[in-house]
């Protein structure tokens, strides 16, 4: 039983005649009669009456009228629906993020984007750098916003695209000695304790990097904390503790508040006196081989944008 079929079933079913059908939907009175003849064959049943030129619908045909015609409608609600999908009026996305990224960067991009499409659904779960990597090469995510190095072992499958970046900055409470301090010597980083994110945070990796880019060993800091998310950092330096590394975005308000108070790292052995800076990218992660919607497309184009203007 084909689609086809049945659309000319119910065209004979409500002109009771095969000709009149075939003028209908632009096709063969033969064609029509074959359709028919098929349907009745495969099932044993009759359809329709033959009397003399005219014919009647049987029992038969009234049970498959009914149900033919909701398999046709439910066919055209689905066909609306992509067609709907393909003009970017309904559908769903599946967002990866890091924390950093989702708590600070990412929101803006997600409002723009609704704006422009409401219909879309977006789903998006947060994790730590190395989480939403692993996520996004197994197709949890359509796409992964992270910042921090992928692993060797997924860099195969996995495309990275640069769409935004955020400088870390070393940040201390009113209680430190350096809050008074506009600038510190870069071997003084080894003269506090530090609070750290865990391992597989995309902060973490471009801090140590930084430091072993100036020539510091990052197992040589006082590590007294490693905490799994930058909120609880943030929390236990502004409470007093230690010395942190953290993204600009996420401590703004509390530099403009003065809470926290950020610390310019000097290298004595050079000449300039230009700070020395940590700037992450962020970074967009796709799956190289996994089909790519005009949902994705549309959000990409997003986060490529600085200012979307919403008609």
């Amino acid at each position: 039983m084909t689609l086809e079929q049945l659309r000319i079933f119910l065209a004979v079913a409500e002109v009771l005649h095969f000709t009149r059908a075939a003028e209908a939907l632009y096709i063969t009175q033969p064609a029509v009669s074959a359709a028919i003849q098929t349907l009745e064959t495969e099932y044993g049943v009759r359809l329709f009456h033959r009397i003399g030129r005219h014919i009647e619908i049987t029992d038969a045909g009234k049970l498959l009228q009914g149900e033919a015609q909701k398999i046709l409608d439910h066919v055209e609600l689905t066909e609306r629906g992509l067609k709907e999908l393909n003009n970017l009026q309904r559908g769903e996305l599946k967002l990866g993020a890091s924390l950093t990224v989702g708590n600070y960067w990412l929101p803006e991009k997600i409002s723009q984007f609704k704006q422009l499409y409401p219909g879309i659904f977006i789903n998006c779960k947060l994790g730590n750098a190395e989480e939403i990597c692993e996520g996004t090469a197994v197709g949890m995510y359509d796409l992964g916003l992270v910042t921090g190095d992928i692993k060797p072992s997924l860099q195969h499958c996995l495309d990275k695209d640069e769409v935004g970046s955020d400088r870390l900055q070393i940040v201390v409470s009113k209680s430190h000695p350096w809050f008074q301090r506009t600038e510190i010597y870069l071997d003084e980083l080894l003269s506090t304790s530090w609070v750290m994110r865990e391992s597989g945070s995309g902060a973490q990796q471009m801090f140590h990097q930084a430091l072993q880019s100036w020539g510091i060993e990052p197992s040589n800091l006082d590590v007294v904390l490693n905490l799994n998310t930058s909120e609880m950092v943030k929390a236990v330096v502004e409470s007093g503790v230690g010395a942190a590394a953290l993204p600009e975005s996420m401590v703004k308000k509390e530099l403009q508040l003065g809470t926290l108070h950020a610390i310019r790292i000097i290298d004595p052995q050079k000449q300039s006196t230009k700070r020395l800076e940590i700037v992450q990218p962020i970074w967009k992660l796709k799956h190289r081989q996994r089909f790519y919607t005009r949902v994705m497309t549309a959000f990409e184009n997003i986060l490529l944008q600085e200012n979307v203007q919403v008609a």
